[in-house]
């Protein structure tokens, strides 16, 4: 038998009611909330994954699977990839590709603008590399070589090294430097992978040769 009447048993649980029931309700809504709320962002990043999936293979196909690329739809396509996260990988390969269609029409400035977007915030070390690299030769390619060269400073990443250090012989030829470019090409060379062709390395540093022959 229980030690309290009911009229007390009641007005122990209002109470108790008055001291907890009403923290206990707000922290079970807040969980409530939190679990929808996590359900709903994860629905959101899925669908926002998919749309940007899909407009990126849009792009591709405008741009390499007609007979000539579209450059307006390929730029609208870019701008919704912009638009809905400029700073995510499939954007970023975007802006290389707008790049190098500019590039085929000499429309240098284009290419290096689309170029700056991926370098001053690169999604990952990848990119960064790339964009950093193809810059450099926009740049080159305007008589800004110095420039370019800055851009090369430092090893960058390991697998496209061998490339990094052909294209800084490259941009030092054409400033004249004949002897730091021979560097570049050596370090080039013995930087290249086990399988990967070395006869356009190997040429350039015989040309070197001849011209101090």
């Amino acid at each position: 038998m229980s030690q309290y009447t009911e009229e007390e048993q009641i007005a122990l649980f209002k109470d108790w009611w008055q001291r907890n029931g009403k923290p206990l309700l707000v922290g079970a809504v807040l969980a409530l909330a939190l679990v929808f709320g996590w359900q709903t962002w994860q629905k959101q990043q899925t669908n926002q994954a998919q749309h940007l999936s899909t407009l990126y293979q849009q792009l591709l196909e405008t741009a390499f699977n007609q007979a000539e690329a579209n450059l307006a739809e390929v730029a609208k396509l870019t701008k919704s990839l912009e638009d809905l996260k400029p700073n995510h990988a499939y954007t970023q390969y975007a802006h290389l590709i707008v790049a190098r269609l500019a590039v085929d029409e000499d429309r240098l400035d284009d290419a290096a603008a689309a170029l700056r977007k991926v370098v001053d915030k690169p999604a990952n070390t990848t990119l960064a590399e790339l964009a950093q690299q193809r810059l450099a030769r926009v740049l080159a390619a305007q008589d800004q070589a110095e420039q370019a060269l800055k851009l090369l400073e430092g090893k960058g990443v390991a697998a496209f090294q061998s490339a990094r250090n052909e294209l800084r012989g490259d941009i030092l030829l054409q400033l004249g430097r004949e002897q730091e470019a021979r560097a570049a090409y050596v370090q080039a060379k013995e930087t290249l992978s086990e399988n990967a062709p070395s006869s356009v390395l190997t040429l350039k540093l015989d040309n070197l040769a001849q011209k101090d022959a």
